[in-house]
């Protein structure tokens, strides 16, 4: 099934959960990232158990230092 990421296509597996995506599509830890999901904000909590769904359109936003 397939994911977008600012615009990017992702080909991921059923079932796959936000944090499996971070993890291991994008080899982010998920520190210093805030994530929604369809415009909705997904508690970093609720990674784990919120499973992606075809079509899904996730924004990731990155925190930087320095202002």
């Amino acid at each position: 099934m397939t994911v977008f990421v600012q615009k990017d296509a992702y080909d991921i597996e059923e079932n796959t959960s936000v944090y499996d995506f971070i993890s291991l599509v994008l080899k982010n830890e998920g520190t210093g990232i805030a994530l929604a999901v369809n415009e909705n904000i997904i508690p970093k909590d609720k990674w784990i158990s919120f499973i992606l769904k075809e079509n899904d359109t996730l924004l990731i936003i990155k925190a930087v230092a320095g202002g």
